[in-house]
């Protein structure tokens, strides 16, 4: 029997499914193995000890594996692929190893080779669609210094950021204390001294802190997370209105689909997009529910194929 492995790896963790021809038989999750976040040497113990515990949990031997398909966050510089190839060849010798962006599989997953567009919000942000011909059109995922409007990072550093104006114009918000609280800091001192440490704080984790905040009534929580929104829908129309510019989509036939933390567990988030895209692209149709990356790393590992690359 034929056995495929499927992994996503992402800012945060690391996923691996280890399957045959029809069922999922073993699942495994980890840290993140991004080498832009941690060193070398711990990202390649995560990733050995997470194929094999999803082959033993799918009672698969690794020489039975015949293809691997990585979908990885950073995937398009040459050391990255090198490393994850390199390691990928160990944990499974016989396999032939497919390395692509997390942003493709999780395409795949929601398009299965047709056309549409596909957001993804979670620390980061991108905006990609894929046309009934194959042509691909892109938006933001410029990165948190540069853009990422609509991310868990960029929700979280506009909330703190508009927080402290807010305070220091009496106007009430729950949302730096909150912080402050997530944090373990003491005081606004002690928030600004940490926010601009050596270490870049992750601010993205404090999406669900504004979100919390939103929940019980922070209006300048709710604002933040509309804009959000507000945010992730231009950029889906930046790609809409380029694809239907090519003329290969038709008008009342374009889906848009997510993934991500960000849509897929902060509601007035999409709420907004879907709200926003509805006033300006009337015949756009939008999910309701996250894709699940790993469904199309499986569907590539089982040898499927899109055409061409994101």
């Amino acid at each position: 029997m034929a056995y495929f492995v499927a992994l996503d790896g992402g800012g945060t963790k690391t996923e691996c499914w280890v399957a045959d021809e029809t069922r999922v038989l073993g699942r495994a999750t980890a840290g993140t193995v991004k080498l832009m976040s941690i060193d070398e040497g711990t990202a390649t113990a995560r990733l050995l000890a997470l194929v094999r515990a999803a082959a033993a949990a799918a009672e698969a031997p690794v020489e039975a594996v015949a293809k691997v398909c990585f979908g990885l966050a950073g995937s398009s510089g040459a050391q990255v692929r090198e490393w994850a190839f390199r390691t990928l060849q160990e944990a499974s010798p016989a396999a032939d190893i497919v390395l692509v962006g997390d942003e493709e599989t999780a395409f795949e997953a929601a398009f299965r080779g047709g056309a549409g567009i596909l957001v993804i919000a979670g620390t980061g942000m991108n905006v990609m669609g894929r046309c009934a011909d194959g042509q691909r059109f892109s938006a933001g995922g410029f990165g948190p210094m540069l853009g990422d409007e609509g991310s868990g990072y960029w929700i979280g550093l506009e909330a703190l950021r508009a927080g402290l104006r807010a305070e220091e114009r009496g106007f009430a918000t729950t949302v730096v204390k909150e912080a402050e609280r997530f944090w373990g800091l003491k005081d606004r001192a002690e928030l600004v001294a940490f926010a601009h440490g050596r270490v870049r704080p992750a601010f993205g984790d404090l999406a669900v802190v504004v979100a919390r905040c939103a929940e019980s009534g922070d209006s300048l929580a709710q604002h933040v997370l509309r804009r959000a929104g507000e945010e992730l829908a231009e950029s889906v129309g930046v790609v809409a209105g380029r694809m239907r510019a090519a003329g290969s989509v038709a008008g009342d036939a374009l889906r848009v689909a997510f993934t991500g933390s960000v849509l897929g567990r902060i509601a007035p988030v999409w709420q907004a997009m879907a709200a926003a895209l509805e006033v300006r692209w009337p015949g756009v149709l939008v999910d309701t529910d996250a894709v699940q990356p790993l469904e199309g790393a499986l569907w590539l590992a089982r040898g499927r194929r899109s055409p061409g690359k994101l």
